[in-house]
């Protein structure tokens, strides 16, 4: 009886070795690895994929940024209000040139 018993908990621990595998795609994972050139490949997309994803990022940011230092060039603080002024006015300029 206890043969069978661990007999049969070991057929239940490897029947969930083998879901958890089959849902790990781990099958998947090792063709990939055993191909380097598809490696390659889905990681320089991956990078530009990451690149484009920051550029506009911080493009919008950037204009998030001037467009509150543009807001408040407009309420004139004083001190920081001349400084704001000159740095909207070098970033209107740099756009305006291209």
């Amino acid at each position: 009886m206890d043969r069978e018993d661990l007999i049969r908990q070991l057929r239940s621990k490897i029947d969930e070795l083998s879901v958890s595998i089959e849902k790990l795609n781990l099958a998947e994972y090792l063709e990939l690895y055993r191909n380097p050139s598809r490696l390659l490949y889905i990681n320089f997309l991956a990078g530009i994929a990451r690149g484009f994803g920051m550029a506009v990022g911080f493009t919008l940011l950037g204009a998030l940024a001037i467009y509150i230092l543009q807001r408040a060039v407009l309420l004139n603080l004083p001190l920081i209000g001349d400084f704001i002024a000159e740095i909207v006015r070098i970033v209107q300029e740099e756009l305006s040139t291209k």
